[in-house]
């Protein structure tokens, strides 16, 4: 496979601080192992439970984390992979994992943890009914019982309201549902009961939901209602600590969802956040989560033992010399062995280890001398060991996680001396690739196929190399794990970080994952192979339909040097009619075939990720006429539409906001607004009157969807329009056509019901709800008991030209090689062109 690289030069940072936690060990400060110290003597635990990445509120989990130190997750029932990328191409499956990994930015900035459920976020839903249907509601619901085993919650705030079905996306609804019934029966050892072998059941004591005015439409009404039943906090509390307030915190939080556009001004001062009691045991006008529940020391049986210490070292931390309390520290560490409570022991014996790293200065690295490498293959590691304190510490030995046996060392670590050591280890044959676990299996619209339980839930995929310290601190035995990373430097960035992969031998890629054929003229195809290793001898060869012909058959590659590549070409011939399959590329090395893509993404506010994908393309031979050639193409939110009209012939030429003048938009037969470009570009409230001219003088404009929210321009059409949210999921809803005998549904293709067939993920969204007269409705559809929506493709004409909006969903039928959008498309760029010549079909 070709490693893929996909770099973007994002234009805000949200802070250098987040900048470094994504690319750099965590070292803690004195305030943070103080901040740790106080969350270290508090035993609750809260869960919020949503259903996508940014439906968390970060300032209650922040609150939570910080300000109550309860430990505090998020569970997101889906990875995003539905939603839109407003930073660069990456749709569904890379989606999701660049959104996993925005989630756990987020949660380092506000403290929690996150989770998972294997719930694929396959789009839009109107109603908990179809989303359960798809999602596949027994297995989804034990992943939330699953969640609620594992992490033990005494209290579960459910960010959307279970009572409002059909009124909200269905996903919402279906997270407050499931929450709600797994509640109940987290506790029964009859329900999912193959859990048990991994962990035990667990009866949370409360279960709330996290309201606001936005659910009764204005404060003014949320002013009136009863609330008797909730609880209400202070959540703008200011952190000395931190010196930042807790909206503050929450703020840079939920900047880390750049790619769905969440980076915004941080806030400060008071502001109440409530959340309405649902059921548990009563709070008896109490305003605190916990009452009731024993939060310190004291609830576990031999904790006030640990406790007695580790209060007195809070109540008296020497921020001047945090390595002042080793002594205490590890006096808490050994009793805290002593607890029976595995749950607790677990936690705060984590916890505690790394405020005892933290005070003694340790720095324990392990560097791997290249970024990556292949199973069976040799990789040098770096290790280095560093006491910055006074304490008495020895390096007994370190296990390599490829190893049976610890390496022993037995030597003393002196003050501020670096150690230095070096190993050579080779990788196993079998060790696993380092990719998103939840991408290895066959997925479904709706679900993620994960059966390994231990690994359900895990935002990422545990790695595959570490090192295990084994020290001696003060006669106290601790071992710290430290994964291997690999660490270099830029001269224009300094010190960067990235994970280290296992991937495999060989990559292979091709370029687009979609091939038009508009006519049966054959096409040269390159297909890039990428060494994994040095030394690669092999072929390569091309799994193709019946009806197709590929050539040559089988081609030689030899490749030198680890990451070196080499490129073949292989003419695709595609048959005379309509007709549409896959192609995939075939590496053999040492008799063994590599078939997957191996895809880098490369941010600089989340840490490095490579992911394996199926390399495959589909090839379609179109049954399509066209009318003009020249296409001008104003980017939006990003989407591969340029890309997809180059495939059937168009030449499409990118627009800047700034090259947007009379001259240079006269030289298109049409132009083309990206998804979302009236909400992102603030150019076009002063380019738009040039659009609009152009449409008057005889151009086509065809604008893609836009939200109602946060338009540049008052005017986005020539004539009064009116978006909405209106939308159509169903990807397989019926398709009305209203105007059966107008230009744009006959020239020069003409469209039928067919060619709605095979539409993916939905028809479309956000459609105009209202509409001058001047504009003509083409299509009626709408979902299973809604009213007609008629908004999804209208046109006007202005002076000579044509307008034409559409919220269909063509961004996401174009990769996904949809013929009949391709068709319907090329006669919305033929617009006024009906005496023109066809282009060469």
């Amino acid at each position: 496979m070709l490693m893929f690289r996909i770099r973007h030069c994002l234009l805000l940072f949200i802070s250098i601080t987040t900048f470094l936690q994504a690319q750099q060990p965590k070292k803690l400060n004195s305030s943070e192992i103080y901040e740790s110290i106080q969350k270290l003597n508090v035993l609750g635990s809260v869960l919020y439970i949503a259903a996508h990445p940014d439906d968390e509120n970060t300032r209650l989990i922040s609150y939570m984390s910080n300000h109550l130190k309860a430990r505090t997750a998020y569970l997101s029932l889906t990875r995003g992979d539905g939603g839109q990328n407003l930073i660069g191409p990456e749709i569904r499956e890379l989606l999701g994992v660049i959104r996993t990994q925005e989630l756990l930015a987020a949660r380092r900035i506000d403290g929690g943890e996150q989770r998972f459920t294997r719930a694929n976020d396959f789009g839009y839903s109107k109603h908990p009914d179809e989303t359960l249907d798809i999602w596949n509601k027994d297995e989804v619901l034990s992943d939330v019982v699953w969640a609620i085993r594992e992490f033990k919650p005494d209290v579960i705030i459910n960010r959307f309201d279970h009572r409002r079905g059909g009124q909200t996306h269905g996903h919402h609804t279906s997270s407050a549902l499931l929450s709600l019934e797994a509640f109940d029966i987290a506790n029964d050892t009859s329900k999912y009961s193959a859990q048990l072998e991994h962990t035990e059941p667990w009866q949370p004591t409360r279960l709330f939901y996290n309201t606001s005015w936005w659910r009764y439409g204005s404060q003014e009404e949320f002013n009136k209602i009863d609330k008797s039943n909730m609880l209400n906090f202070d959540i703008g509390v200011y952190y000395p600590t931190k010196g930042m307030s807790n909206n503050e915190v929450a703020s840079l939080a939920s900047s880390q969802h750049l790619c769905q556009g969440f980076g915004r001004l941080s806030t400060r001062g008071t502001q109440q956040e409530y959340i309405e009691f649902l059921k548990g045991e009563p709070l008896d006008d109490s305003n605190d989560v916990f009452a009731g529940v024993d939060t310190s020391w004291n609830r576990i049986e031999g904790g006030s033992v640990v406790g007695n210490v580790l209060n007195e070292v809070e109540a008296n931390f020497n921020f001047v010399n945090p390595a002042s309390h080793l002594p205490q520290l590890l006096d808490a560490y050994r009793a805290l062995q002593n607890v029976k409570n595995e749950h607790w022991k677990a936690i705060k014996t984590q916890e505690l280890k790394q405020i005892i790293e933290a005070c003694a200065g340790l720095y324990l690295e392990v560097s791997a001398d290249a970024p990556s490498a292949s199973p069976n293959s040799t990789v040098g590691l770096n290790m280095e060991v560093l006491n910055r304190s006074d304490a008495n510490i020895t390096l007994v030995s370190y296990n390599l996680s490829t190893l049976k046996n610890a390496i022993s060392k037995n030597i003393p670590v002196p003050e501020n001396q670096r150690l230095n050591f070096s190993e050579g280890v080779l990788i196993p044959k079998d060790a696993n690739y380092t990719t998103p676990y939840w991408l290895n299996g066959k997925n479904t619209l709706g679900m993620y196929n994960v059966k390994d339980q231990q690994l359900i839930g895990l935002p990422e995929t545990p790695r595959a190399l570490f090192i295990d310290f084994n020290l001696n601190i003060e006669g106290t035995p601790l071992t710290i794990t430290k994964p291997v990373v690999y660490r270099y430097s830029k001269p224009d960035k300094g010190e960067l970080y990235r994970p280290f992969e296992v991937i495999p031998a060989v990559s292979s890629r091709i370029t687009d994952k979609v091939f038009i054929f508009e006519n049966d003229k054959q096409k040269d195809i390159e297909v890039t192979i990428k060494a994994g290793k040095d030394n690669i001898d092999g072929f390569v060869q091309m799994a193709y339909p019946e009806n197709w012909n590929i050539y040559p058959q089988k081609q030689r590659i030899q490749i030198a040097k680890k990451g070196d590549v080499q490129n073949v070409i292989f003419t695709v011939i595609p048959p005379n009619q309509q007709s549409e399959g896959i192609i995939k590329p075939m590496v053999n090395v040492d008799g063994e075939f590599y078939t997957n893509e191996l895809v880098e993404i490369d941010y600089a506010h989340i840490p490095y990720q490579t992911v394996l994908m199926p390399n495959e393309s589909k090839v379609v031979r179109l049954d399509i006429n066209k009318r003009g050639e020249n296409i001008g193409y104003i980017v939006g939110a990003g989407d591969v539409v340029p890309e997809s009209l180059r495939q059937i012939g168009y030449n499409v030429s990118i627009i800047q906001p700034e090259q947007i003048s009379a001259d240079n938009l006269r030289n298109f037969d049409a132009i083309v607004m990206g998804i979302r470009a009236y909400n992102i570009l603030d150019e076009l409230k002063f380019k738009q009157k040039f659009l609009l001219d152009y449409v008057k003088d005889g151009g086509n404009m065809i604008v893609q969807y836009n939200t109602s929210r946060g338009i540049k321009t008052n005017k986005i059409a020539p004539y009064d329009i009116k978006l909405s949210r209106d939308r159509v999921t169903d990807e397989n809803a019926d398709v009305r056509i209203l105007k059966p005998d107008h230009t744009l549904l006959n020239y020069p293709n003409k469209i039928t019901a067919q060619d709605f067939e095979g539409w993916v993920q939905e028809r479309g969204l956000y459609f105009p709800s209202e509409w001058s007269e001047e504009f003509t409705p083409l299509l009626a559809m709408n979902d299973k008991g809604e009213n007609s929506k008629e908004g999804s493709l209208l046109v006007a004409k202005y002076g000579d030209g044509y307008y034409i909006y559409t919220g269909l969903s063509f961004f996401r039928e174009f990769p996904a090689g949809v013929s009949g959008a391709y068709r319907l498309f090329a006669n919305l760029l033929s617009a006024g062109k009906e005496d023109l010549k066809p282009l060469k079909n």
